[in-house]
């Protein structure tokens, strides 16, 4: 694994080549021993606009006080169904519905407001809870986000008879509800955004599937063990960590962040049909090495 310093020290890097937003995922990250001691040093890094972390609230509740005095600023939480079954069947048998939901309600009490709620919808598996999610947390100022069910890494054996388009999602909530669409609140911003006319609150969809953003894709990410990745989708990253470790400077870290970056010819989602119809088979990294 990197060590905080370490990760620290690339985040100042990112920074100098434009990065504003930091975002901290998993696997778990609520399983890294002391990551409150990383947020605080990444939150006191200057042209960082936006910190943030995904977890599935299982640890939440008792973190929370923890990282929102370290300067955490926002959360994501994953959950799938308000269905204990369900829940338990999408979460691989791991984590309970009820410390997920202690979890948020600490945060609230916390200080973290307009939590995202994301959601991750397969056909004929939770679709028929999506109207008890949003009942759930509207009027709650948190955000709920529908994705569309993606073919990231190899271990949930993706088919694509169980992707239900978000178009389907948002006629199907238009008969219920009346919702104003919104801009987007930066360039390469991956939701599409809806407030409900009532005022009840916000609602988002992310279509990587259906309608593929490749073309305006601003993400990097770093894995723990210190390889850097431009594609969510992607075979293998390049390791910075031995740069690091072998005495680099930060100029020839620099120069090589920008080097990948440019070079960058990732569009898996803008040609999955035409990949899926291959005969070569399809490596990917897994998820739980690079998050969301």
């Amino acid at each position: 694994w990197l060590t905080f310093e370490e990760i620290a020290r690339l985040s100042r890097l990112f920074v100098q080549l434009g990065v504003r937003k930091i975002r901290l995922t998993g696997g778990e990250p609520l399983l890294r021993p002391n990551l409150d001691q990383l947020i605080n040093q990444l939150a006191q890094i200057k042209g960082i606009d936006d910190l943030a972390l995904t977890t599935n609230g299982s640890l939440l509740a008792q973190f929370s006080p923890l990282l929102k005095k370290a300067g955490l600023k926002r959360l994501t939480i994953s959950l799938d169904s308000l269905d204990s079954r369900i829940f338990k069947y999408m979460s691989g048998q791991k984590g309970k519905l009820h410390d997920i939901l202690a979890g948020i309600a600490q945060a609230e009490k916390d200080g973290f407001e307009k939590i995202r709620i994301n959601v991750v919808i397969q056909k004929g598996v939770n679709d028929h809870n999506i109207f008890d999610l949003i009942e759930y947390f509207r009027n709650s100022r948190h955000i709920i986000r529908f994705i569309e069910y993606m073919d990231v890494g190899t271990c949930n054996h993706w088919q694509s008879q169980y992707v239900l388009p978000n178009e389907k999602i948002i006629e199907a909530i238009k008969e219920k509800y009346s919702l104003i669409p919104l801009s987007k609140n930066y360039y390469g911003e991956v939701a599409q955004r809806y407030r409900f006319a009532d005022g009840t609150g916000e609602i988002g969809f992310i279509s990587s599937i259906s309608q593929p953003f490749c073309h305006s894709c601003t993400r990097a990410r770093l894995s723990t063990d210190g390889k850097i990745y431009t594609c969510l989708f992607a075979k293998e990253g390049l390791d910075l960590k031995h740069i690091l470790r072998s005495g680099g400077k930060d100029a020839d870290l620099l120069t090589l962040m920008q080097n990948i970056w440019q070079k960058r010819v990732d569009q898996y989602s803008q040609l999955r049909q035409q990949k899926q119809h291959s005969n070569t088979p399809q490596t990917k990294v897994e998820m739980f090495h690079i998050g969301g």
